[in-house]
């Protein structure tokens, strides 16, 4: 029986196929699906993944914030480390400099974890109006901003503002870095 339906429904389409193409349903479907991907791509903002997003980079900003100069090897650097979904598609762009996993990791926890005096992260937030988010799929995201950083360095007061650009991606159901660009901002 289901060979015998399975017969009928090929014959049936094939018989079919000129009365489709003929009325443009192919077109209209064709057009269809390549407006869907280009609106699920680039249109569709998925709010819940923003969010999470959002969540993440908050949760960074905390862990920078507590580690501030506790040590490279601290809890609050190894948090922030975790951020990070290191292996060989990592890249890290700072100071002119590419960086792979290790080098950013020794990066991270070198500058927040030792040079940043203790509690010395006294603002750690993007300027007003910059901060962008951009979800790609649900599973993709761009955080890009103009940081307004001010952090205490050997008891001085210094203003980082860089243009920032974080690419993350989900890794089973958790936002991942899996590259960072800072360049310097100028007005």
């Amino acid at each position: 029986m289901v060979i015998l339906t399975s017969f009928f429904i090929f014959v049936g389409c094939s018989d079919n196929e000129d009365d489709v193409q003929e009325s443009g349903l192919v077109t209209n479907l064709s057009k269809s699906s390549t407006n869907f991907e280009k609106s699920s791509a680039i249109d569709n903002q998925f709010p819940q993944a923003q969010d999470e997003v959002l969540k993440t980079f908050g949760a960074i900003a905390q862990s920078i914030t507590a580690g501030a100069g506790n040590g490279a090897n601290s809890m609050y650097m190894d948090q922030l480390i975790s951020f990070h979904a290191y292996g060989p598609k990592f890249t890290e762009f700072n100071d002119g400099q590419a960086f792979d996993s290790a080098g950013n990791e020794a990066n991270e926890r070198t500058f927040f974890g030792e040079i940043v005096d203790p509690g010395g992260v006294v603002q750690f937030a993007p300027m007003e109006g910059s901060l962008k988010v951009a979800v790609y799929y649900g599973n993709v995201a761009n955080l890009t901003f103009i940081s307004d950083f001010h952090l205490m360095i050997n008891g001085e007061l210094h203003i980082v503002n860089n243009l920032i650009s974080l690419l993350f991606v989900k890794v089973k159901g958790e936002w991942k870095m899996v590259h960072e660009h800072h360049s310097p901002f100028n007005e």
